[in-house]
């Protein structure tokens, strides 16, 4: 369902923003700078466009606080991002209809559903499962005996929430994540074969949370392997057992974190960082893409590499990396003039039977 068309002011109000032009323009969508069109706003984050405003088609324009000169009506923020986010959301949001439990999805017994759900065919619940309102399960998903689902989740088809796993309120986790496998642990005899360790614990994942398509969080050894609220998972994302991740991090696509990791808050991991086990990440720790972390880094670190040093060295050591083959034809040459130089100040070296060869 559209929302319907909005006031400019209103939107203002809504992010905070300085009006520029005409309150009463209505806007109707969200579209990007270059294909927007009248009854839609538009944004623009930096100054480079800033020239190109008088071509924009929108009937307005979300622009960064910096921009002064702008004819048509406009919105001015300090982080125009932030801003289109919060008015795209608006303007997509869909109130939940809540439809019900379809026949043909599978029910175990002493289960509590309240009556705002939404249950898509072929869903299957275990038993004593707990669900709380405006739930929506789309098809496929399975939901294991003892897990606890809160207020206002979605979970997209063929997610799986394994046995006693617990999910916090308006949590959104996509296609084929599993949430509760079993732990990657063993222990060798001396024979070399591996025995099985037992994964008794659980996962717990808190309010806000979301978690992207085919992402996989085992279950704890003991305890519980905690995602705290607020944080968002991109896809194809692996958290081995008793990993902790704090509150509003973000793990960027293909991130690997070995089992008892924990992390601060609002720490950032670019895509495909691989942390090795058993280490703490500070708070607001930030890591670059295909890093390897193997040791702890306190709160604000920015590192990266293989394995990680802080991000500055590693930018000097990339750009050196890339200049190895002419120092190395450098160092060559200044070897051959010293060894040059060597011989002219050794008396008779050049009669030396070395020489003459």
């Amino acid at each position: 369902m559209a929302c319907e068309k909005k006031r400019l002011a209103e939107l203002a109000a809504l992010v905070q923003g300085e009006l520029v032009g005409d309150p009463e323009v209505l806007i109707g969508g969200v579209a990007d700078f270059d294909s927007a069109v009248e009854g839609e706003i538009t944004f623009v984050a930096d100054l480079k466009r800033g020239a190109r405003l008088d071509e924009c088609k929108a009937s307005a324009i979300i622009v960064p606080t910096a921009v002064t000169e702008i004819s048509g009506p406009a919105i001015r923020v300090r982080n125009p991002y932030l801003a289109v986010a919060r008015i795209h959301a608006l303007f997509v949001e869909e109130p939940f209809v809540a439809t019900g439990i379809d026949a043909r999805a599978v029910i175990g017994h002493a289960c509590h559903i309240p009556a705002e759900v939404a249950i898509s065919p072929l869903v299957y619940l275990g038993n004593r499962v707990r669900l709380g309102q405006r739930v929506t399960l789309h098809p496929g998903v399975v939901v294991c005996d003892d897990a606890l689902i809160g207020d206002d989740v979605v979970l997209y088809a063929n997610v799986t929430i394994g046995h006693g796993c617990q999910i916090g309120n308006r949590v959104i986790i996509h296609s084929g994540a599993v949430i509760g496998s079993d732990g990657f642990g063993y222990a060798t005899d001396g024979n070399g074969h591996h025995v099985k360790r037992p994964q008794v614990g659980v996962v717990q994942v808190d309010d806000d949370v979301e978690i992207g398509a085919n992402t996989c969080i085992d279950r704890a050894t003991f305890g519980k392997t905690w995602i705290k609220r607020g944080t968002k998972i991109d896809n194809l994302v692996q958290l081995g057992h008793n990993v902790v991740i704090g509150e509003d991090a973000l793990l960027v696509a293909q991130v690997g974190i070995a089992g008892s990791v924990t992390t601060g808050n609002s720490v950032v991991l670019g895509g495909q960082v691989g942390l090795a086990g058993h280490i703490h990440l500070g708070d607001r720790v930030m890591i670059a893409a295909k890093s390897g972390v193997i040791n702890n880094q306190e709160p604000g670190a920015m590192v990266g590499g293989i394995p990680a040093i802080p991000h500055k060295t590693w930018l000097r050591s990339s750009a050196a990396y890339a200049k190895l083959p002419e120092m190395v034809r450098e160092l060559r040459e200044l070897r051959r003039k010293v060894a040059e130089l060597a011989r002219a100040m050794t008396p008779g070296a050049d009669d030396s039977p070395a020489n003459n060869e």
